[in-house]
């Protein structure tokens, strides 16, 4: 999906944990937004024309050997700028202001003082808390700078120059920590920017619309189907735009959750008048999987499968030229991209084969996980499609560590039938983000009925998130967990340990593999 149609701000990632964030604060203002990586040029901005810019946080120091800089040529576009934390003292440093390491550092809640007339703060009250986290402070603006806020450690904690529209805070106004952080932002997009709030739920879907129908104007368009709210989201915005131009392919690569397949051939031919082909390509794929243990050769395994059984379809329907994919922002970024390393390699993006017959169409590229959602609200999908928990491409495949066989599918399907089963009971599902089990190639000694068992253990894994970006945790009830860990050992054989892991995002993935 195009952009070009909406006001575009630019988040410069210093390498902030952050950055994400302020991505989707902005969109949340209605402002389309965009990461782009530390080292972009002056040039680069400006073919992007944005209406403005926001440098993230990072945790260098602008003084050291290897401090990330901003081209100095940026700064004279003339395009309205927002530096935070990291962003704010590269700001300075880089127009003659003074940045130090003070001996107090902020981290954590601090109270900001709004010392001058200012665009950022104007309703706000003398006083108010903010959330900090650095070392470096500013301590005295560049030339043309006025100070509009300052701390007991931050003597220059916010500071504007009207007449270039830059401005810059040291504290995080994205974080929900800094109460009025989201009205800062909004007045830089619509005060300093004068951005409009056009990045809605009917816009994004009316450009998918216009840009699908300009990449695909004629000739088959084919989508892959998972079951999953993107590739549903997907199938409805092209249909929308071709409509019986598309045909809508699912292919069981028999890698799927207990029931899973049946379920969602019935779902799609109950709510979308289009056309399915249902694929049952289990022992191709399980074939292909033989003997593998490395989880990025099983995603490139499973990425090239799913390639070439589309192919093979595809050949029996005329003119069959794009390929339609659920890919969304974070699965772009986490894929490795200039400006992100790769985490791990997802099947439509880093796990696709270079050589394809199909043009790739992908009208979610841009999206986080949340407006995919909003959006399949909006196009009337039904609910158990647009709030089903999000479910890997490569399926249990990167849930089962260590080879991948028929065993220990059945033994892994069963488990996670019993956890949703009882995240269901107790009324979580739309709460938790997702919720599934790990089953890992090993084996641990175990005692049920006065005999020695030496059976798989079960990791549980459960999180909350807003885009998958960062997760956290679930903090489930205890009665939860134990009503999963005793069904699991006593209804699948082949288990005989539950284990609850109590890892974030970051350092986790939320996936093991």
């Amino acid at each position: 999906m195009a952009a070009t149609d909406f006001d575009r701000v630019l988040v410069v990632d210093f390498g902030a944990q952050y950055a994400q964030l302020i991505a989707r604060r902005v969109r949340e203002a209605h402002v389309y937004s965009e990461i782009v990586p530390r080292d972009i040029t002056a040039a680069g901005v400006a073919a992007r024309r944005p209406a403005g810019i926001i440098l993230s946080g990072g945790p260098a120091s602008v003084y050291a050997a290897d401090a990330y800089d901003l081209d100095p040529a940026i700064l004279e576009l003339g395009v309205p700028i927002l530096g935070i934390c990291y962003g704010h003292q590269v700001l300075a440093h880089a127009l003659g202001g003074d940045v130090i390491r003070t001996e107090a550092a902020e981290f954590g809640r601090t109270e900001l003082e709004v010392t001058g007339a200012s665009e950022l703060f104007a309703e706000w009250p003398e006083h108010q808390p903010v959330w900090m986290s650095h070392r470096d402070a500013v301590v005295k603006a560049p030339p043309g700078f006025r100070v509009t806020a300052a701390t007991a450690a931050s003597p220059v904690a916010a500071m504007e120059d009207a007449d270039r529209r830059m401005c810059g805070v040291q504290f995080h106004p994205e974080v929900a920590h800094t109460p009025r952080g989201q009205e800062v932002l909004r007045r830089f997009l619509y005060g300093v920017c004068g951005a409009r709030p056009t990045w809605t739920h009917v816009g994004i879907i009316e450009q998918a619309v216009d840009a699908v129908r300009t990449q695909a104007p004629e000739g088959r368009v084919i989508c892959g189907l998972s079951g999953g709210v993107d590739s549903a989201v997907a199938a409805a915005l092209v249909h929308r735009a071709v409509g019986d131009r598309l045909t809508c392919v699912f292919v069981d690569h028999g890698l799927l959750r207990q029931g899973e397949a049946e379920q969602v051939a019935a779902t799609f031919r109950a709510s979308m008048s289009v056309d399915l082909i249902h694929v049952d390509a289990s022992d191709r794929f399980l074939d292909s999987l033989a003997g593998v243990m490395d989880p990025e050769r099983k995603r490139m395994i499973i990425g090239e499968t799913f390639i070439r059984v589309f192919e093979d379809v595809a050949s029996g329907i005329e003119g069959a030229r794009y390929l339609v994919q659920g890919t969304l922002y974070p699965d772009v970024i986490e894929s490795g991209t200039k400006d992100a390393a790769r985490i791990k390699s997802h099947h439509n993006v880093g796990g696709l084969p270079d050589e394809m017959d199909f043009e790739l169409v992908e009208p979610l590229r841009h999206l986080f996980k949340d407006e995919v959602r909003a959006v399949g609200v909006e196009l009337g999908l039904p609910e158990e499609i647009v709030w089903r928990q999000p479910f890997p491409g490569p399926g249990l495949a990167v849930r089962i560590i260590g080879e991948v066989t028929r065993e220990r599918l059945d033994i892994l399907r069963r488990a996670d039938a019993i956890i949703l089963e009882e995240i269901r009971r107790a009324g979580l599902y739309r709460e938790i983000w997702q919720a599934f089990g790990v089953l890992p190639a090993i084996r641990s000694v175990g005692v049920q009925g006065d005999e020695r068992t030496y059976a798989y253990p079960l990791i549980v894994r459960a999180v909350t998130s807003e885009d998958a970006m960062t997760a956290d945790w679930a903090r489930l009830p205890y009665e939860v967990l134990e009503r999963i860990s005793s069904r699991v050992i006593n209804e699948v054989a082949g288990i005989n340990r539950v284990a609850y892991d109590v890892s974030s995002k970051p350092p986790a993935t939320i996936e093991w593999e």
